[in-house]
């Protein structure tokens, strides 16, 4: 089993049901384990046009998957929540799911970048993550 960070956020709709529900499917899953969820948080959405605010939260998990065939099970939860395809870099969505961290692994390909890229300096990323990991937060961020 590796450990996981998953971002989650909405800002279309019921955003705190988007979140619930894309949880409650991760639940379903044999093959991951949720250990912890933080609070959703409320930000601003970072560039792209102007939309409604998000709710964001991290999970933090276990799983058997190898984190590409993780990045394939969020991106059908995000088609199952009414994410549309492709996926328009900073639009609206209903859910998007991110790798955060995948254990201790390092990946750079097209699609798949691991640890996410930027994710320590966005705050509705640090902020639950601090909440649901901070013996790794401070230890990472001094």
């Amino acid at each position: 089993m590796t450990t996981c960070f998953i971002g989650l956020g909405s800002n279309l709709g019921d955003r705190k049901k988007n979140i619930a529900h894309a949880v409650e499917h991760l639940k379903q899953d044999p093959k991951i384990t949720i250990t912890k969820v933080s609070s959703a948080i409320e930000t601003d959405a970072i560039g792209g046009p102007p939309q409604p605010k998000f709710f964001n939260a991290v999970i933090k998990i276990d799983t058997s998957y190898s984190a590409r065939r993780l990045l394939e099970i969020l991106q059908s939860i995000e088609r199952k929540l009414g994410r549309q395809s492709p996926h328009q870099k900073n639009h609206p969505r209903t859910i998007d799911l991110d790798i955060l961290l995948y254990g201790n692994l390092t990946i750079a390909e097209n699609d798949l970048e691991i640890p996410h890229p930027r994710m320590w300096e966005r705050k509705f990323v640090t902020v639950p993550l601090k909440e649901i990991a901070p013996e790794f937060f401070d230890k990472e961020l001094g």
